[in-house]
This record gives structure tokens, sequence and C-alpha cells, in this order.
């Protein structure tokens, strides 16, 4: 390869880290403590490589600016250095790395033995490869950061606010007719007007992007004809993901920014899904494309009593050393950037116990904890934690600071046992319906810290909850062993599609109850991308390899009906403040609820019209409930000091699979009432019909009905 310094015109600077691009040239910065000396490789658009060996190296930064080096500039890094796995050391100059900085990055990994840092042929670790990896691995990119934000401003919507919508990129619009097809599958197709209006629609406040960091398409998935479609196999924390953009090279940064403004216009806030818990270099055997080769030991937690092999708590092969400095470093640069420079809104953090882990044990107040609570960026936007992995001790549903949301497991396990009569105890299904308490109210925080989810990216869409008993993941190619079994009986009926017309009413009055469900419950409800058309995955609850028909959205088969019903349903919780809460309910002990039910913010019913009893809340095997929510009583103050005033709703739940009569509260807890929201009617109707407290209220098997209290104004019917 042609090797030449005479360009290195200056030793540049330790920081930033990364590619710097200052208008006259470009200042290279990358860290490794355990290289001797590191190469930076630039290549021109024929593939051909040159190579400079960076100057200095201050604090284990190795550093040096180029004044030829502009935009679009392709480059990467060899490090020399001991290649010595028993040590944890992996060094080896026969591959090129990524910039763990890189702002963009071209191209994709063609798997062959080339990409490994050891010898594929005697399948040994220890023996290093010989193999230039430069024709087979992707690219960084030097970016002009330039763009005219014009008058974009955050939309800073209140978390008691805010709707969740969870959506891919590429499947969100691949077959969407009214995106244009070089759009289609991108950040500009997120960005279309009509996905615009879609969103908007719907109520959604905000677009939670499945990963968007640069990501690889795992060997063994390549090797069937398969993708990693979900994209949770990181190798550029920095760099929006390159198959997801219509323009190439370094352009996918500003159609990325262009389409977050587009999004903040129309009052959308942008989270993305990070993948900050591991990278796509695998364990031991997998391939060499950046951190290994860079510095194995301090981005990767390496098994003390023997560094040759991985911790891995994420179930994919390594974890991140986030106890190291230069690794919590660059988490914490990276989430900055995408908030400064990329103007996104929040995050949604993957396997969020992993990075909780400071030695072995899940530690709330770890490193990581501490810097985002003191960081004057980062603990101003929005963080949402799964707050669990696959470690010992690794569920900490409940467990995370203060400032944080979590994705709340157990509200979707006790919503779907409770439509699908399972063992969930009245007391559990109340909980979550009214923010969970008993999880987040004890260590200071609010309803918003539980965001409330029913299907998710990681398994049954909704159509599919309730058309499957038992998951159908035969397209993944593992013999349909892959993927939780979480759906247990549901008693719908024939499993799949149907021409039974009494099943196919059930299945869509159940997801109707999900939806309702989902709505108006107190938190932050999130809304899996595609459910409100009726989205089918044809029972596979797993589809993280399937970047085809299985995933991606049917726009050309909408099921209109559950559309106009979830708008409906959410329609009603942004018009009412009784459903958005800000803290939780205030129980009454019950005497006084009886004495004073004027003043009581909520009170629970049984199916006969009497307030629950202690004995009612633990029968597991009940299936009915009500629920009246005082309006005028529970009223807050905004935000802005405005006194939110609304009127009061009764709630009915009947489970069960028989009819089953409600008697409505005496009249001084109210009344009268009308019908909002019913999941016996396949569309939204209004009902004029009034009825007084203490009359009957009939509801059929797997049931649920909404009823306002009646006040006779424009606005009381307007908002339903």
């Amino acid at each position: 390869m042609p090797y030449r310094d005479d360009r290195i015109t200056s030793p540049g600077e330790p920081y930033p880290l990364g590619a710097t691009w200052d208008g006259s040239g470009t200042n290279f910065a990358v860290f490794s403590q355990s290289a001797e000396r590191v190469e930076l490789c630039l290549f021109d658009e024929d593939g051909v490589e040159t190579r400079y060996e960076l100057p200095e190296v201050d604090a284990y930064v190795w550093h040096g600016y180029l004044e030829e080096a502009e935009p679009g500039q392709l480059y990467g890094y060899r490090v020399h250095g001991p290649y010595d796995p028993d040590r944890g050391l992996r060094a080896n100059p026969a591959k090129l790395l990524l910039d763990p900085y890189a702002r963009a990055i071209a191209g994709q990994v063609r798997w062959g033995p080339e990409v490994y840092g050891y010898s594929l042929a005697g399948g040994d670790d220890r023996v290093p490869s010989t193999d230039d990896s430069a024709p087979y691995v992707p690219k960084s990119i030097v970016v002009d950061t330039a763009f005219d934000w014009a008058d974009d401003r955050r939309p800073r919507t209140p978390w008691h606010d805010t709707v969740i919508y969870e959506t891919h990129v590429r499947g969100l619009t691949w077959k969407h007719p009214a995106v244009p097809h070089a759009l289609r599958g991108t950040y500009a197709g997120v960005a279309h007007p009509e996905m615009i209006e879609h969103f908007l629609s719907l109520g959604v406040t905000a677009v939670e992007l499945m990963p968007v960091h640069q990501f690889v398409h795992d060997h063994e998935l390549v090797s069937r004809g398969l993708k990693n479609y979900w994209g949770y196999n990181s190798i550029g924390f920095f760099a929006p993901h390159n198959e997801y953009s219509s323009r190439a090279g370094q352009r996918v940064v500003n159609e990325f920014k262009a389409m977050v403004r587009a999004l903040h216009a129309a009052g959308i806030e942008v989270i993305l899904d990070v993948v900050y818990n591991h990278t796509a270099e695998g364990n031991r055997l997998g391939p060499t494309l950046s951190f290994r080769g860079l510095d194995n030991p301090s981005y990767y937690r390496l098994d003390p009593g023997s560094p040759r092999y991985y911790t891995d708590t994420t179930g994919t092969g390594n974890s991140l050393n986030v106890s190291n400095p230069q690794t919590l470093q660059l988490l914490m640069d990276s989430l900055r950037y995408w908030v400064l420079e990329m103007h996104v809104d929040g995050f949604r953090f993957d396997l969020a116990a992993s990075l909780a882990r400071q030695f072995h044990e899940v530690d709330r107040l770890s490193a990581f904890f501490d810097l985002i609570h003191q960081d004057p960026v980062i603990n101003q936007i929005k963080l949402i934690a799964e707050p669990w992995d696959l470690g010992s001790g690794g569920y900490q549903v409940g467990n995370f600071p203060v400032l944080w949301s979590e994705w709340n497991g157990r509200y979707r396990d006790s919503v779907r046992d409770y439509w699908r009569q399972q063992s969930t105890s009245i007391g559990e299904l109340a909980h979550r319906l009214t923010g969970s308490s008993d999880l987040y109210e004890a260590t200071g925080r609010r309803p918003w810290a539980s965001v409330n989810f029913v299907t998710a990216h990681d398994g049954f869409t909704l159509a599919d909850l309730v058309s499957y008993n038992n998951k159908h993941n035969e397209a993944n190619g593992n013999a349909n062993s892959d993927g939780a079994d979480d759906n247990r009986s549901w008693n719908c009926g024939a499993e799949g599609p149907t021409s039974d017309q009494a099943v196919l009413a059930l299945r869509r009055r159940q997801a109707r109850n999900f939806i309702a469900t989902l709505a108006l419950s107190l938190g932050v409800p999130m809304v899996l991308g595609g459910d409100e058309l009726g989205r089918t995955q044809q029972g596979n609850n797993n589809a993280y390899c399937q970047d085809n028909e299985i995933s991606w959205y049917d726009w050309g088969h909408v099921d209109q009906d559950l559309l106009a019903w979830a708008r409906s349903a959410f329609g009603l919780r942004r018009a009412h403040p009784v459903f958005r809460r800000r803290r939780f309910f205030q129980g009454r002990p019950l005497r006084q609820l009886v004495d004073n039910p004027e003043e009581a913010e909520i009170g629970w019913f049984r199916p006969d019209g009497g307030l629950m009893t202690d004995d009612d809340w633990g029968v597991g095997y009940a299936k009915s409930l009500a629920v009246l929510i005082n309006g005028p009583a529970h009223a807050e103050r905004d935000r802005h000091g405005r006194l939110a005033v609304d009127t009061s709703f009764y709630l009915a739940l009947n489970a069960w699979e028989q009819p089953l009569e409600f008697q409505l509260p005496s009249p001084e807890w109210g009344g009268p009432w009308r019908v909002v929201l019913d999941t016996s009617e396949d569309r939204p109707t209004y009902r004029p019909e009034l009825m007084k407290g203490g009359e009957r209220l009939r509801l059929i098997g797997h049931h649920f009905v909404v009823l306002q209290q009646f006040a006779g104004t424009n606005r009381d019917r307007s908002t339903t």
C-alpha cells in the first residue's frame, strides 16, 4: 500500500474525537490505550488506499491534521500493537477499523474470512489473520455538519401529554402508495406529509424510531438470505444508518436532520431507540470492525479470570464496558451529539439494565446514571429505559432513577392477562390503569414514569395477539424455537385466519379492548406502529430478521374501522385531562367515600354498584370492574398555572365470556351519563341517550364501555 507522511502538516488536537472539518482541513483523533502506533487510511473513489501515521498521542488519543481531507473523504484506522487474546489484547493492523466517532459511514460488511481478526482456517482466535479487510468493511466519512435548521424548535411536549408511536424507518413507508418510490423506507419517507398527517390524526406526539445508529447485518443471517431488520446490532454510535437514506455518502446526515425538522414543525418529537449495551462485533469469535481492534479491554467487559472471553449480559456475545471512563465518554458524547447536532428529543435505551452494571450487580447509581443526571444537556430530554437485561438480577422494572421513564412490562402482562382471562387480580389491574403507583410513587416519580404498552416490536402485533395462541416463527429458520412463548390461551376460536364471523367479531372486540385500555390508562401510552391499521406478521412474534412483507406495513389493506376507532379512543384521551394526570390519584378511606362522594378523585365499584371492599381486591378470578373518575375533584394546574377542570367518567370492564349487567353508581356520584366509547361497536358512534345513576348497563362478553357525565354543553359533546 502507498505510505506517505508529507501531507501531515500539523499534529492537530486530541479533542474533539473523530474527524472534524474546520473549513480548511480535517483533524483526526482516535483513542487507543493499547496501541503502539496508529495509521490513518484514506480511500479514493476507486478504493485506492493511502496510509498516514498519526504523529501525536496525548492521554492515549492519537491525532493529526490533514489540510486536503474534505467532507466526503472515506477513511479508517489501522492499529499496531500486541495481539494477545489471553490478555484481552487484539490489535491487528491487517484490519481496517471504523472510527467510533464517525458521523457517517459508507457501505456494509461483505462477509468473508478477511473481516475476522483471527485465522478462520484454524479456528483459533489466538492466531492472528493477515488478510486485509479493507475491501470488505464499511468506511468512515468526513462530514460537513453545516445545516439550515431555519426556525426549528423542540416541541417539548410534557410527559403527561405524550403519546409514543414505535416504528421502523424502513417498514413504515416501504409499501405506502402516497410516498414516492425513491423515498420509501427512508428518513425522508418518515417525514412525508402523508405520514405526518397520519401521526397527527392518531394523536401521536412522539415518534420512537427503532435503531438508526449504523448497524451490521449478522453473518449468520446473511448466509441464510436474511437481514438484521430490527437493527439492534450497532457499530457506529454517531452515524445514521445509511440504508435508510435516499441519498448517499455524508448526505445521509442532512436527510436525517431534515426529517427531524419536518416532524418538529408538526409538533412531533423524535425519540431514538439506542443500543449502547453491546456492539456488532460479538464474542471472541466475531469480526474485528472497530472497537475490538482499537482497544478491546477498554471498550468491552472481559472475563476478569480469563480476558480472552467476554462477559455477556445482553445475549449478543459482548457487553460494553461502562465502568471504563473512555467508554462512558463515548456514550455521553454520542448522546449529546444526537441532541445538540441532530436535534432529537429523547432516547429509549435497549437493555438498559446492562448499562447499570458497573461491575456485576445492577446498580442504578452507577457511573452512567451519575453522568446522565449531572449532564445539563441530557438531563433535560426524555429518557426511557427498557428496564431489564439477560444477566442475573436484570429485571429492574420500577427501579430506575427519578429522571427516567420505563417500559412497564408489568402493565403489558397485567392488561393482557386480564382480557384473556388469565390469573391476575383486580387490584393488579387497578394499579396498571392508574399509573402503577405501586412501582413508582414511593421513589418520588410521577405516573409518566410508566410507559404503558400492550404490544411492541418484540412480540406479536395487536392483530396477531388476538388471533394466535402460538408463535409462528418458521420463516426465521430456527424451527420455531426463537421468540417468547408469550401468548398462551386466548379462547378466540380457530387460530390464525378464519371465516368464522363470531370468532372474527371477538378478535376485533378484543383488539378494541386493548386500544381503549391503553388510551385511557394513566401514564404514557406507546402504540406499536401498524397496530392501528390491523397489521399482521402472520403469527411471527420475533420478526427481527424479516425485511419483507412479514414486517412491512401493508397500506393497501388498512382496517379502516379499527383506525377510526383508535383515533376516537386517543382523541378522548387528548380531549380530557382526567386521562393525562400529572399526579397519582389520592385514594380515600371507604367510609369517607360513602359520606362525601363529591370529594373523591376516584371510586372503584363492583358490577352491583357497591364500592369495592378489601376482600374484593385480591380475588384472582374476578374479571369485572368499574371505576368512576371524578373530573372536578381531580383538577390540576398545568405548567402555566391554568386549572384543568374536567367532567367525570365511568369505565366498565367485563373480561368474562358471558354478558354482565353493571349498575351505575347512585346519583350522588354524578350523572346523567352517556356512552362515549363502546368496544362492541366496529366504528365509533355518538349516542345521545342519557342514563341516570342507579340504572343498569348491560355488557356482553369481553366488553369495555366508557360513559361520560353529561353537562349539557357544546364542549361536552364536541370532545367525543
